[in-house]
This record gives C-alpha cells, structure tokens and sequence, in this order.
C-alpha cells in the first residue's frame, strides 16, 4: 500500500522583504501552501485565514471535490474578512493543496502562482499551470519561457483567493509512484531557482528531505531572495507505516546531501532596516476583462538601459566644457 514517508517544510522571508507573508499546512495526509498580497501586512493576513481555513477543516476525503470545498472555504473567509475590514480591503492569496487519499491517490487544488511539482524517477515536473500574465501568454505561444522570466508583469496574477465570493479552482488527481517527492513552493522559491536546479537539489537530498527544504531555501536567498520564500515536501513511499523504502535505502546509500553548515556569505547578513512605509506586495491581481486587454495587446518584456549612468555623466562634462568655454570668451571680450 503506498503511503506518506517523510515531510518537510521551511519558510524564510527573503533578504528584501522583512515580513514573512507565506503561510502553508503541514498535517498529513494534507499539506498546502498559501501565498498572500496586500499593503499594510494584509497579504499576511489573507495567507494565515486560508491557511487556517485548511487545517481546521482538515484532511477528510472525497476526491476533487473535497479539495475544491476546502479551497472554497479559504476563499469565503479571506473575502469575508477584506469585505468587513477596511484595513484589508483588495487583499488576497494564492493556495496549492495536496490531499493524500485513503486509497493512495493524490488530489490537487490550486488557484494562483504558486506550484507543484513532483520529483519522479530523478526528474522534476511542474504539475500545475500559473494563472499569470506571463504564463497565460506563453501557453498561447506569444511569448517565450525565456522571455516569460524578464517580463515586466510578470508579478501579475490572474486568479487569487479571497477578491470574489467564489473563486475557480483547478482540481486533478495524479496516481504517485513509489519514491516519488512532492513539493509545493511559493513563487519565492520558483522565481529564484530554475526547475534545473530545483531537481538537483532534491535529489542531492533524497534521503533528508528537511535537508532538501532547508537547501531549496538557501538557493532561493542566493538567487536574490526578492520575496519570502517556503517549501513544503512530502515522500510516497510503497510499505507498512515505519519501515523503511527501498528507494530511500538506495538513494541515502549513493547520495551524500548537501552541509547544513555550507552557508553562503550573505546567509549570516542581516536584512535591512525596517523602512517606515514598507512596499506593499509586488504580486498584483487582475479581473477578467483587464486580462483580456492585456493578452489583445501584452506589452513586450523591458530592456535594461545598459550604459546610461555613462551617457549621462558624458552629457554633464560636456555641458560643464561648454560652460567654462562661454566664461572664457566672455571675459576675453570684457577685456
């Protein structure tokens, strides 16, 4: 019978942002993962009521529409609370939920940009699809992965809980493998660590998958850590509860996973002092009929200006020559 074997999880809020706005569930068989946005810490709120709304209902089972009623839940509150409190008016959340059935099934639940992913057989796969600009624009061919990466609305998300009363989850359900790894991240990790290295780092830990969440962390901060960062991984395992998979057998024997005392110099760097209006969340949401303009005429990705701080100095020491020049032919003529 497959089963649940190890879990792991890790959060950090990043090396730009000073208040951790992720929230996620870590009750097997129910893991998830929430993401909030909003000024004035709203963003927090919104991740901590879906969140919550997850585990108090707990596990249960039922399938796609199981999960659908759970999401549906995190939705009605954080939309009841934004609707009631003007303090949090406009906030919302992404969720990804994972339900682990009885017989061994795995049913998804997801509205936003976090993901889900699954490392099988040494190779990562994306399971779930972002309601993003950027990422509806690529699922149209109108802009490429590469590009997807720079695009200045890349923040932009297309579906969140908690703005309408109800909300449209995807819902699927995937049948897991023995030594399969599940992850759900939030975009802090997604957009500081490409899939590539995602993959090696989870097979570096196979066997130690606090090892792995920890990890996936730190290659999140060095990669720039622009926003909070959280991973939650859970194992399926073929075997009686406590007795150990030949896969992790396998890979603990032939793996070494990475030093937990490696640090990267930044990691003991401590984050910025607090600024007095701290930056709302970057992550922005759109209606139906704002996505629809923007896919009739998506705007292309922004160019760095590379050489402007040298053009501009040129101008200013040409315009001081011009000056000292006009001074010196004045003077002549004054004389």
């Amino acid at each position: 019978m497959i089963r649940v074997g190890q879990t792991a999880s890790a959060t950090d809020p990043g090396r730009k942002r000073r208040q951790n706005e992720d929230a996620f569930v870590l009750r097997p068989p129910l893991f998830a993962i929430a993401d909030g946005m909003g000024g004035a810490r709203a963003g927090e709120v919104a991740s901590a009521l879906a969140a919550s709304a997850v585990n108090d209902a707990g596990a249960g089972s039922g399938g796609e529409q199981r999960v659908k009623e759970l999401v549906q839940e995190a939705n009605r509150r954080v939309h009841e609370r934004a609707s009631n409190d003007p303090s949090t008016s406009g906030m919302g959340t992404t969720m990804t939920v994972a339900l682990v059935e009885p017989t061994g099934t795995i049913t998804f639940g997801h509205v936003g940009d976090s993901r889900a992913y699954v490392l099988r057989s040494d190779k990562l796969e994306q399971l779930t699809d972002d309601h993003s600009l950027v990422a509806e624009l690529v699922r149209r061919g109108e802009l490429s992965e590469r590009d997807a990466e720079l695009h200045p609305q890349r923040s932009v998300i297309t579906r969140a809980l908690g703005t309408d009363p109800d909300v449209d989850v995807d819902a699927f359900t995937v049948s897991p493998h023995d030594g399969d790894v599940y992850l759900l991240c939030s975009d802090g990790l997604s957009d500081m660590v490409g899939a590539d290295e995602i993959e090696q780092i989870l097979r570096r830990n196979r066997s130690d998958l606090d090892g792995a969440a920890r990890a996936l962390v730190r290659a999140a901060n060095r990669g720039g850590g622009d926003d909070n960062i959280t991973a939650v991984l859970f194992e399926m395992v073929d075997g009686a509860a406590g007795e150990p998979d030949e896969k992790t057998r396998e890979y603990a024997a032939r793996v070494e996973p990475d030093d937990e005392d490696t640090l990267h110099p930044e990691d003991a760097v401590p984050p910025p002092p607090a600024p007095s209006d701290e930056p709302a969340e970057s992550t922005m949401i759109v209606s139906g009929a704002e996505l629809q303009a923007a896919l009739a005429s998506p705007q292309a990705p922004e160019t760095p200006q590379a050489g402007l701080g040298r053009r501009l100095l040129a101008l200013l020491v040409i315009a001081a020559l011009i000056a000292v020049i006009v001074v010196l032919v004045w003077w002549g003529l004054a004389r």
